[in-house]
Formats: structure tokens, sequence, C-alpha cells
């Protein structure tokens, strides 16, 4: 690779002092670029080498500028630090340090400790929404809160993917000011924050690079979203590294989640940028990188990233708890409870195995810590990209789902839930965006056009009930109703009911395997019958931790446990019958063997 681009030379206007700022924008397609500080004249960036234009002027925090491509094109910075309101406008000079922390001394948790809460700023009611939502999240035990995407996108809603200034907080889910806000106040209650970053495409309306720097992108290489994203070029590595270090540096994020690395065209990017981090964060900061790769690359998780999220494991547990093998879950159809065991001894569940289409997927996992895989039973996906949002309340036995959580919160890998999966929520998370005009008709047609392969829609005039993605109606319907944990109902009690067993099985994680979990590997999973496996770890001080889970209608019968302490039992009288060798129906089992006792059966 060629070295790195001078330093002073960071994408974007950087402040400094307080009256000066220096323009840098790469723009190797341009003659010649101004630009225009509300207020003032417009004034002439220099040339330099390699394609950039600079400018050191007279310019405070606060003002507003945009960039004139060739005496024609108006166009915002393509690394804004703020908008004033939306992604064609003008750009905001931030004073990165004007942000008193309050909890400066703050440094992260372990990723051990790890248990995280996915949630939509905007369905929450932005920064300040949050905020009023965190005292909530401690009190059932969550550690962490990932925010779906944040950076600024076009229109007012939207789930976050189509973002196209990625250095720039969303502007109507509040202040650079007020977002640091939300990070420094969940510190102070001991929540980490944990942002996810799109580097693999940019949004379809608002992105001007191609303007002026096409070789931002190469036209050989295909996304799903378009040209890929041209990381073989340093100016082009460095606006995505630069911006993972102002998260993490600036805003004190604690981590972050890499949407999609999988369209990432140069591999050696991903190793670099987890090198840069791991150089430039102090080693006394707890800093997590977590990746969204379709690969199943395993050895990235060698290379300074803590963890992936297991899709795997979701689409395992999906087609056990709900029947469903349309679409991606037919490549989890065939022998699901072998999978499910497979997903439990060794990570994860395509290892190098042949998908639907016929392409090899996957790496070889079980070498890995069980904590290098991140479960969940639903997120942002997971619900949202379901035709009408249903959650798993809806699609599958309450007391299924109840033993699938004990699995999801008592295992030894990372739990993930989504936004009202702790009290049972039965509003949809649907697709929204808030695009216009033509662009609004093509979203609205290919999102119908997506569920061609889903039977309940392969009528097209079913697909004209999926709802709208830029209708107000269909973002209202996916915020989440908290005020039903209050209703005087059956339906408020089995809200209740739910946040309890959140709490129960929270609280069992935080006393008995946060301890132990460091250093922890798995010894290997067995199938009892259909829907029903039993899986094991040996824990890091020794003991080994046991699930017998049963999704299935029917007893089965086990191995009995004879001496262990039993964590969590999901069925009335579970122990006492598993003793008797019988797992009941939707039943989970937890249970702990001490390390005396471990070594005591091993010298027998």
């Amino acid at each position: 690779m060629p070295s790195r681009t001078d330093e002073k030379w960071r994408h974007g206007a950087v402040l400094l002092d307080p009256e000066h700022t220096r323009f840098a924008l790469w723009a190797p397609d341009a003659y010649h670029v101004s630009v225009e500080i509300e207020g003032g004249p417009s004034r002439a960036l220099l040339p330099q080498e390699d394609g950039w234009f600079v400018l050191e002027t007279r310019c405070s925090a606060g003002s507003r500028y945009r960039y004139k491509i060739d005496e024609d094109l108006l166009v915002p910075d393509p690394a804004s630090r703020a908008q004033v309101s939306e992604v064609h406008g003008a750009s905001v000079v931030v004073d990165p340090h004007a942000y008193s922390w309050q909890h400066a001394g703050w440094s992260g948790r372990p990723w051990h400790e790890a248990v995280i809460y996915e949630l939509h700023v905007g369905a929450l009611g932005g920064f300040a929404g949050v905020e009023q939502r965190l005292q909530h999240l401690v009190d059932i035990g969550v550690t962490a809160i990932e925010l779906m995407p944040i950076a600024q996108f076009p229109g007012n809603r939207n789930w976050g993917y189509d973002g196209v200034l990625p250095y720039a907080p969303q502007s109507s889910y509040g202040t650079p000011e007020q977002l640091k806000h939300l990070i420094d106040t969940a510190h102070g209650v001991g929540l980490a924050v944990i942002l996810d970053v799109v580097y693999n495409h940019f949004g379809p309306d608002g992105n001007y690079l191609g303007r002026y720097a096409k070789h931002f992108f190469r036209s050989d290489k295909k996304t799903p979203w378009g040209d890929a994203i041209d990381f073989r070029r340093r100016e082009v590595r460095d606006f995505f590294i630069d911006n993972t270090l102002m998260w993490l540096q600036d805003y004190r994020f604690d981590g972050l989640r890499f949407d999609a690395v999988h369209a990432i065209e140069d591999p050696t990017f991903l190793k670099e940028l987890a090198e840069r981090v791991r150089q430039d964060i102090p080693p006394t900061r707890h800093v997590w990188l977590m990746l969204e790769n379709e690969f199943n690359q395993a050895h990235r998780l060698e290379q300074g990233y803590d963890a992936q999220w297991n899709d795997d494991g979701h689409n395992t547990l999906h087609v056990l708890l709900t029947g469903e093998t349309d679409a991606y879950y037919t490549d989890f159809a065939q022998q699901p409870t072998h999978k499910l065991a497979r997903l439990q001894g060794e990570g994860f569940v395509y290892q190098g195995e042949p998908t639907r289409h016929g392409h090899t997927r996957g790496e070889p996992s079980a070498h890995l810590p069980p904590t290098s895989f991140v479960l969940f039973l639903q997120n942002h996906d997971q619900i949202g990209n379901r035709a009408l949002g249903e959650r798993l309340v809806q699609l599958c036995a309450p007391q299924a789902l109840q033993a699938a959580t004990a699995l999801l919160l008592l295992s030894p890998m990372i739990p993930l839930m989504f936004m009202g999966d702790e009290w049972g929520a039965s509003e949809p998370f649907l697709f929204f965006t808030d695009f216009h005009d033509e662009l609004a008709d093509a979203v609205r047609e290919g999102r119908r056009g997506e569920f061609a392969d889903f039977a309940a829609f392969a009528d097209p005039a079913q697909r004209e009930r999926i709802p709208d993605p830029n209708a107000l109606q269909t973002f209202e319907a996916s915020r989440p109703a908290f005020d039903a944990l209050l209703l005087e109902t059956d339906k408020g009690q089995d809200h209740r009911n739910w946040l309890a067993l959140y709490k129960t099985l929270l609280q069992v994680r935080q006393d008995h395997l946060v301890p132990r979990l460091k250093g922890a590997r798995a010894l290997g999973a067995e199938v009892l019958a259909d829907k029903a496996v039993s899986a094991r770890w040996k824990m890091g001080d020794g003991s080994v931790l046991r699930i017998d889970l049963n999704l299935g209608a029917h007893a089965v019968e086990i191995d009995p446990h004879r001496v262990q302490q039993v964590l969590h039992e999901s069925h009335p009288k579970s122990a006492e019958l598993s003793q008797r060798g019988t797992l009941n129906p939707y039943t989970a089992i937890v249970s702990l063997i001490s390390s005396d006792v471990v070594e005591e059966q091993d010298e027998q």
C-alpha cells in the first residue's frame, strides 16, 4: 500500500483554533474547488498533489458552508461533521472539543460482559428519547446499547443504511453535542455504546462523490447497491479509517459494528482498519469491533475483531421455532436440529458447505471461543426484512420462545436483543424510508418485489399488502409502545411476565456465567431428538455449563442431571424430571457442574 496521506490533509473541515478552519476535499476530477461560507465571500481551495484541494482560512465553529465544484455544482462536504438539516444542504464546522464530558474516566467494559440491546434512534425519539430508556435497560441487565446507523441520510426517517455523509450524525435525531450527551449519560449508568457503521456503500440520494472523485468507486466490481467502493486507494481507505477513529475518539463510542463487510471488495482494508484502531486507541480502553459477514470468515476474528453477528444462529432457531423455510431459510430447512447442535458446539453452521445457490460459504470455526459469536433471536434485519415486520411472539408458541430465550441469554455466546424483545412487544418493525418522487416509487416496488420468493406473497396482489416504506404511518407503526407495560389487562401482564423473565435470566448470567466466561470453550453438542439438543462448555474456571434444550412438542429422554447446580429451568418441575432422565416439551434446563465435581468425574 502507498503511505498514508499527509496527516494535515484529513478529509473535511478541521477546526485549527477558535478562529481558523482547514478545509480539505479530495476531488481528483475537479478543475476548481471553492468553499462557500455562509455570510462571507467564496474562497478558492488550493490544488495539491494527488487530487487534493486545501485551504486554511478564518472560520469558526458553527459556520455553515458548502463546496462549489468547477464553478457549477454546490455540494455538502462528504466528510461533513454535521448538517444544518438535510443531505443536499449546508454542512457545519464542528468543534470536537466543545462538549464537557462528565464521565471522562470511563474506560469501557470487557467484551465478555456484553449483553447488547439493538435500537433504532429515530423510533425511540432521537438521542434525547434514547436517554430516557437507559435506566430501564440497566434495570433489566443490559450492559451495552447498539445504535442502528446514524450517518446523515435523505429525509427524516430511515433505517440508516441509506446514509451518504458518514461523519455527520443525523440532524433529525439531534446535534453532535446531544449525541455526546447520550453517550456520556450511558457511561454514567454503566452502559457501553456501540454504533453500527456502513462502509460498503452509500445511499441512493445525496452522494455527489462520483461527480468529482469518480475513482472513489470501481465500475468493475458491483455490490447490491451499485459500484463497489475502491478501497485500493489510500484516500478512500483513510476516509473510512478516520471516520472510525472519529466515532471512537471524539464521541467516545465503545465499539462499532461493521455492516455487511462481505461487500467490501478489498480484504486488506479490514485488517488495516482493525490494526489502526488497536494502535491508536489506548490499551486501557475496552473497544469492541464486530462484523456482519455473510462469508463466515473465521480468520477475521483472529485479526483484531472481537466477534461476528451469527446469522446462522438466528436462521437455525427461526426454522425450528416457526417451521418457515422460504427464501434464505431454505439453507436451514434440512436437519435444523443437527445445525443447532453444530451452532452450539462449533460457532458457525456453514463452515465451507454449499448453500442453496451452490456457493460454498464459511470457514472452520470450532477453534474460536464462544464469545466470538453474537447470538440473537431477532434483530432489525430479521424482523424488518419480513414483509409485515412480525416478531417471534406472533410466530411461534410462547413456551418455545421462552426456552429459546433461555438459550440466548445463558449460552456463552454474546447475546443481542432488539428493542422491545425484553417485554414481548407486538408492534412490528417495518422497513421505512423518506424518499420522494421516482425514487420513492422505485423503493416501494423494489420492496414488494423482494418477497416474490415467499409463498405468502407469490401472488402480486398479495404483495400490495406490504406497507409503503415512505408512508409516515409505516414509521409510526414501528415505534415500540412501552406504555403497554403499564396496562392493567391480561396483555399488560403478559408484557410484564416477559420482562420478569429477561431480568431473571440476565441476573443469572451476571451472577454465574460472566465471572467464568473468559477462557470458555465448547465441549460439543449432541442431538437428543427432533428439535432437542444438549450442549456443554468448559468455562474459564474449569466448571462445565450444560444446556438441555427441547423446542419440540414431545418429551425426550436425556442423561440424568446428577451432581450439579441448576441455574434455570423454563418448565415447572423440569429439574426434578431431568433427574429421572426426561426433558419436557418447550423446555430449557441450564445447569453448572462445579470444577471440583468435574475433576472428580475426570479422575473416575
